[in-house]
């Protein structure tokens, strides 16, 4: 699988007339070699040259995991803590003679890789990988389906072990906790997507809100927002629930944003942009009157990263293909009220979209 990623690689250097990628410990690396490597202050780096094998930079304690676990040839030069990296860079920039431009992870290489690859290859000209890993990853194999769709199952299964648990009195810092809980008790792997959000009754109205000890009251939407992950491939969800009885308009809120989420999963499919599924759900909300209270983009790519492209924003001309895995997740916000989100996770299929999760989306009430 690895040795066909490398493949895809080198053909996407050649087309777009790039020397070399390069990659440090994050899930570009973990896709180009099916290894995981973490991130610290020793730096993990892989240099993905076109037309030669890949050069790996690494810790010595790290050096068994390459040589037995790599599916294919590559150099790969190690260095001591006591040693420090910058000879095993310099090691590397020789291995590499001739490149003079550097592709690299603008949003993910931090300075300290940066400063040590410029000493090693002489200030090499650097150009932005975003584009070209975006590309190998955005449409997914089956074997990566295969994970993400486990890893939804996992996040369903802890919710609905999670709920009988939630009842007024409880502070949210105590439902994200038993949630984590139920998460790492379904399956999960130990490195979750994010943290859980739990907002409950004004604090709602924060689409990332922080937890906090607030209590929860009876007639308070509850959003829950949590992900899970299997083999490194994440799931992640969101359902707002009422507790007890809610008023008027907080229903119609929900209601809103249930018709938004359903107009979103029903225009993706191949073809269409990434804009046009936003404007989807973005009307849905507007026809309600509540368009200004939708803040956010309907939603992001997702699989080895729990925000990946293809970004879901009403600006975005990328044309969806079959395999693109995405979040549809609308949600109304309103100051001092309230807020409610609906979130699925969704993969294009070769006439239409498919919902990768199943919970229900009507509005379901727990005991007040």
């Amino acid at each position: 699988m690895s040795l066909a990623r490398l493949n895809k690689l080198t053909a996407a250097l050649s087309a777009a007339g790039l020397e070399c990628a390069v990659a440090i410990a994050g899930p570009n690396l973990v896709y180009l070699t099916g290894l995981s490597f973490h991130l610290s202050e020793r730096p993990s780096v892989g240099f993905f040259p076109a037309g030669a094998d890949p050069v790996f930079v690494v810790g010595r304690l790290e050096e068994s995991k390459l040589r037995e676990g790599l599916p294919y040839p590559a150099r790969l030069f190690t260095y001591t803590d006591a040693d420090g990296p910058a000879g095993a860079f310099a090691q590397a920039a020789q291995a590499l003679a001739g490149v003079r431009r550097l592709a690299v992870e603008a949003r993910r290489m931090r300075v300290m890789e940066l400063r040590l690859i410029e000493a090693a290859f002489g200030r090499p000209g650097v150009d932005e990988a975003e584009a070209l890993f975006a590309g190998l990853r955005m449409c997914k194999d089956a074997d990566e389906l295969a994970k993400m769709r486990a890893a939804v199952q996992i996040a369903e299964h802890a919710v609905l072990n999670t709920l009988p648990h939630v009842r007024a009195g409880m502070t949210e810092r105590e439902v994200a906790s038993e949630l984590l809980v139920q998460t790492l008790r379904a399956g999960s792997d130990a490195d979750l997507p994010f943290a859980p959000i739990v907002a409950s009754g004004p604090n709602g109205a924060l689409p990332h809100a922080n937890i906090t000890d607030r209590r929860l009251q009876a007639g308070d939407l509850v959003t829950l927002d949590w992900g899970a992950a299997k083999d490194g491939y994440v799931a992640d969800l969101t359902r707002t629930y009422a507790l007890g009885a809610v008023d008027p308009e907080l229903r119609r809120i929900y209601e809103l944003v249930q018709a938004a989420n359903a107009a979103g999963r029903a225009a993706a499919r191949p073809g269409v942009t990434c804009a046009s599924v936003d404007a989807a759900a973005r009307q849905a909300i507007a026809a309600g009157g509540y368009g200004e209270y939708f803040v956010h983009r309907v939603g992001h790519g997702l699989g080895l990263e729990g925000h990946e492209d293809p970004s879901m924003h009403g600006q975005n001309q990328t044309r969806l293909e079959p395999g693109m895995t995405f979040t549809v997740e609308p949600g109304i916000y309103v100051p001092g009220r309230g807020g409610v989100r609906i979130e699925d996770d969704v993969v294009v299929t070769a006439d239409g979209a498919e919902s990768l999760s199943s919970l229900p989306r009507d509005l379901q009430t727990l005991p007040g």
